[in-house]
């Protein structure tokens, strides 16, 4: 697409939502469409081992916002682990829609996020189903089952997709984590890799 169609469809979607605006030239005028870029079907079954190709790992959260960033953190990590050598490793401050272009290129999806339910320190992981994505799911902020949605509804089909999730001890202001989950941190980035080489199963 011309550049400057990019900028015609960055001036309509500003004028509705800020946020998106940004994602528009994130993307760049040579993002390949969905039909261009969609992948084989995934199967439903469990997650299989990767050994680190093609797999996506997003760490999300709020980074100054204290165990809020811890997978920010983990992302840190996971990015310098030779474990995951060949895998895509992010770190957002959220999960939006452009991150489906990635998710449509992957074999697994792992997605580590704080959480306020649990004893600080608690690593908890579960499989993530899609959750059909209606009108009211296109924003700018996504659950991970409404962009496991989005992803079949423009790719007709999602990898296995895992969230894990650690229980946090403080939100409040600041760059840095919690005694308790740097404490974790450690379990994260282990829990992470035994999911990415398949030895451990959802």
């Amino acid at each position: 697409m011309p550049l400057s169609k990019v900028d015609g469809v960055e001036a309509v979607i500003r004028c509705n939502d800020p946020c998106l605006s940004c994602s528009t030239h994130a993307i760049g005028p040579d993002a390949p469409s969905p039909a261009a870029a969609r992948p084989r079907r995934h199967c439903a079954g469990r997650a299989q081992a990767a050994n680190g190709t093609d797999v996506l790992v997003v760490g999300y959260g709020n980074s100054l916002r204290s165990d809020d960033g811890v997978g920010w953190h983990a992302a840190g990590r996971l990015a310098a682990d030779p474990r995951l050598m060949g895998a895509r490793v992010l770190a957002r401050h959220q999960l939006a829609p452009e991150l489906t272009e990635e998710i449509s290129r992957a074999t697994l999806v792992v997605l580590v996020d704080a959480s306020a339910d649990g004893d600080p320190g608690l690593i908890s992981i579960r499989r993530v189903r899609p959750s059909p994505a209606g009108p009211a799911t296109w924003s700018h902020h996504l659950a991970p089952e409404t962009l496991a949605g989005v992803s079949v509804a423009l790719y007709g089909a999602v990898p296995p997709m895992v969230l894990v999730s650690v229980a946090g001890g403080s939100f409040d202001e600041c760059d840095c984590l919690s005694a308790a989950l740097e404490r974790a941190l450690p379990g994260v980035v282990e829990v992470v890799a035994d999911l990415v080489t398949g030895q451990h199963r959802v």
